[in-house]
């Protein structure tokens, strides 16, 4: 039986964070991967996929991503040989097709015990790194013998892969968006069904959206806003960056429809919210452009004027007249792509204590139990704990905690 300092239960960008800073002090670790680093990226994400971020902007620390210019968006494959390369150069002590199956205390206390696919491993403190995106959710709405076939964003790979005839798209943030251009570029017929969310400009007055939200503060603020859930983003990377536009969308052929709200005698029913989901999309998109040019008028700051990121284009149909209900067979629908998000899975995880959620009681991934931490949630400390480049943050402040524990421990 290995007896080790830290586990750390996954190696994608959060795990990887986790390491470096573990190492930087000298804490002896073990990162358990069930497959591959970074194995999200390479078997969970669509072949056209990039980087919703600049390359300079999405990233740890340390080293940028290789051959991909500061302004650039990297591909999947770009992203994937990147997490490679930087857990070489971290030296990060990773054990790959290693499956943990359950984490349980110890019966005195004093650390867990992991059971894995290859044995179990005693250790001191564990830190559950699995990120958010553990198990795509498909809401269960239409029933499988209905013939048509359904899967989740995670699942999608290509247009050649989805069978003949018109795509429904189920959800608008940055995957579903993208999903839909990528599917009507390639000559598919595409409705759309658009809810809550944010759209925020790709560049304002020469600088990107992720550029804005670190010096208005956004990424930082640890909780959403007083009176307002949290909602998806809707950005995109492809094509050099751009900003999505659901008129825009529309003009090019795409069908947008109101939220999914129930099938019935092979029609699928929207609620009457489209007009009123865009139009909140189209705010946040203002106050961003507001809250933009009020930070350069305080700051005095030389950034050009951008008057064209204000343009708004013609309402089309779909939306001045949106269907409530759409027979999916008269429609020549064939497949569905769920883009409605992803629900936590921590049943490997029985020592721990659950909100009504599922997610594990913390504070700043520190967790009620002695030794045991979470890493790479959404909102674990701010709005940018689920990214890339908000996992070094969260890190850090959990790996100083470990050694000052160690510390207060070994004297």
């Amino acid at each position: 039986m290995d007896k080790i300092d830290t586990v750390i239960v996954g190696g994608g960008q959060a795990g990887l964070a986790m390491s470096e800073q573990l190492s930087a002090r000298g804490i002896p670790h073990l990162i358990l991967e069930r497959h591959r680093i970074a194995e999200r990226w390479r078997t969970e994400r669509w072949d056209g996929l990039h980087a919703n971020g600049p390359a300079w902007h999405d990233r740890l620390p340390l080293f940028p991503i290789p051959d991909v210019p500061p302004d650039g968006f990297a591909s999947r494959d770009q992203m994937v040989s990147y997490f490679i390369e930087y857990a070489e150069r971290i030296a990060a002590p990773v054990r790959e097709g290693v499956a943990v199956t359950a984490v349980h205390r110890l019966p005195d206390n004093t650390g867990f015990r992991a059971e894995t696919s290859h044995g179990v491993i005693e250790a001191t403190r564990v830190i559950a790194a699995t990120g958010p995106f553990q198990r795509g959710v498909i809401p269960p709405m239409v029933p499988a013998e209905t013939g048509i076939v359904q899967i989740h964003s995670n699942t999608y790979r290509n247009p050649a892969q989805m069978p003949d005839g018109a795509v429904l798209v189920v959800g608008a943030g940055s995957s579903g968006a993208q999903i839909a251009n990528e599917l009507a570029r390639a000559g598919r017929r595409v409705f759309l069904s658009v809810g809550s969310h944010q759209r925020p400009p790709r560049q304002y007055r020469g600088r990107d959206f992720g550029w804005w939200l670190k010096v208005l503060g956004i990424w930082q603020l640890p909780a959403p806003p007083a009176g307002r859930k949290h909602v998806t983003i809707a950005v995109s990377g492809a094509h050099g960056g751009e900003t999505i536009d659901f008129r825009r969308m529309a003009a090019r052929g795409i069908t947008l429809l109101g939220r999914a709200e129930r099938f019935d005698a092979g029609a699928m029913h929207f609620t009457g919210d489209l007009a009123a989901n865009i139009a909140a999309g189209d705010a946040s998109h203002r106050d961003l452009l507001d809250d933009a040019d009020a930070y350069v008028a305080r700051e005095g700051l030389d950034l050009p004027p951008d008057p064209g990121a204000r343009d708004v284009a013609p309402d089309p149909d779909c939306l001045t007249s949106p269907l409530p209900q759409l027979d999916l067979a008269q429609a020549g629908i064939a497949s569905i792509i769920w883009s409605t998000g992803f629900a936590l899975d921590f049943g490997w995880l029985p020592c721990a204590t659950y909100t009504a959620r599922g997610v594990p009681i913390h504070q700043r991934g520190v967790t009620d139990i002695p030794g045991l931490y979470v890493l790479g949630l959404s909102w674990l400390s701010s709005r940018a704990s689920s990214f890339i480049f908000g996992a070094e943050h969260d890190a850090t402040y959990l790996a100083e905690h470990i050694a000052k524990i160690r510390g207060a421990l070994l004297r």
